[in-house]
């Protein structure tokens, strides 16, 4: 028999029902797709300061190669390399002082506390980190207030002439990240309950 108008027919409906995925395939789908922009920024976020560190790191490397070889085949000297080179290696110390806070890699003096009980040990982690923090923080408003003020009064390079105010912006920023960084550090291992691991990777490695 012929479906009535406007109604689709019986063997329609099978047919849509037969090619839709089951319920549960759906939901994984959407999940996914939901989870790949989480999962790029979470990448993004886990690997900010290895990235960009290693991309001025890079930078610096080739600007002085390219000075060596200029040097020894015209005698001359790039002074822009030069430049740059100088100013990408102030970016990647700084961003490096963030990665070692993040990963808990900062030189320590912890050598009189490896006889105490881990909750001494780990009472006076805490307590130096929290000072840390505390100049950290100290730091970073000098470092605007003296960013602000190059700002009224620019001075550029030489050479490429860019605004070394530009240039000192990692300042502040630097501080600001190790001072994150380290309180996450601390807000991680809570969570796992591995506090203690904090002190232990020190006794182990003395």
């Amino acid at each position: 028999m012929r479906a009535r108008e406007g109604r689709p027919s019986r063997a329609a409906v099978l047919g849509a029902v037969e090619r839709a995925p089951p319920n549960g395939e759906a939901r994984s789908f959407r999940r996914v797709a939901k989870g790949k922009p989480m999962s790029c920024l979470r990448t993004i976020y886990d690997n900010l300061e290895e990235w960009f560190a290693s991309s001025f790191l890079a930078i610096m490397i080739l600007c002085l190669a390219l000075q060596v070889l200029v040097r020894i085949f015209t005698g001359k000297a790039l002074d822009w390399a030069e430049e740059m080179s100088r100013f990408t290696f102030i970016w990647a110390v700084y961003i490096g002082s963030s990665l070692a806070a993040k990963r808990g890699a900062h030189v320590r003096i912890s050598a009189q506390f490896l006889l105490a009980p881990v909750g001494v040990r780990l009472f006076f982690r805490i307590l130096a980190d929290a000072l840390w923090v505390a100049f950290s923080i100290f730091f970073a408003v000098i470092g605007v207030q003296m960013v602000a003020d190059a700002l009224k009064f620019p001075e550029t390079s030489p050479t490429l002439k860019i605004t070394k105010a530009y240039v000192e912006m990692i300042i502040p920023i630097a501080f600001i990240m190790m001072s994150f960084r380290t309180v996450e550090l601390y807000i991680r291992h809570w969570r796992r309950g591995t506090l203690a691991a904090l002190v232990d990777v020190e006794k182990e490695m003395s």
